[in-house]
C-alpha cells in the first residue's frame, strides 16, 4: 500500500482511480467540455486539490490512447505536483493532431503517478569525477 493522498473534490470532479489492478497511474478527468483546435493549448481543470505526503510527488502524464488516436498531449510532460501545492490541478493540453479535438466534461485527459522524490544536497567542487561519457552531449551515446 502506498502513501495516503488527501483529495478535495470541486463540483463535477471525480475521485482519481486506477483503471486496472496493474495500472501505475490514476486517471484524471476534466470538469469542462474541451474544444481544442490543431496547434492550440489550454489549461484543463480537474476539480481536484490534493495533499501529497512529503517525500512524494504526483507526476502528470499524457494518456497514450488519446496521444495515438487524436494527437492530444501535454505541453510539459511529465508535469509535477509538489507535495506542498494545494491549488487545483490543471492539465496543460496541446493538440498535435490535424483535427479539432472535442472531449466532454468527465472524460479522462491525463494520468497521475505518485512517485518518491529525493532532494539533493549540492556542493561546489573544483573538479568532477571522470566518466566514460565525459562531456558528450545530445546524440553522443550509441555512436560507433
Amino acid at each position: 500500500m502506498g502513501p495516503r493522498v488527501k483529495v478535495l473534490l470541486s463540483e463535477g470532479a471525480t475521485l482519481p482511480e486506477y483503471a486496472t489492478p496493474g495500472a501505475a497511474g490514476v486517471d484524471l478527468r476534466t470538469t469542462v467540455d474541451i474544444v481544442l483546435p490543431p496547434g492550440e493549448r489550454m489549461l484543463a481543470p480537474t476539480g481536484l486539490k490534493m495533499e501529497i505526503p512529503a517525500g512524494f510527488e504526483g507526476q502528470i502524464r499524457p494518456r497514450s490512447g488519446l496521444a495515438l488516436k487524436k494527437g492530444l498531449s501535454m505541453v510539459n510532460t511529465p508535469g509535477t505536483i509538489d507535495s506542498d501545492y494545494r491549488g487545483e490541478i490543471g492539465i496543460i493540453l496541446i493538440n498535435h493532431g490535424q483535427d479539432v479535438i472535442e472531449l466532454g466534461a468527465g472524460e479522462r485527459i491525463a494520468q497521475m503517478v505518485i512517485c518518491p522524490v529525493v532532494q539533493a544536497q549540492f556542493e561546489v567542487a573544483e573538479t568532477l569525477g571522470e566518466s566514460a561519457r565525459a562531456a558528450g552531449g545530445f546524440g553522443s551515446t550509441g555512436k560507433a
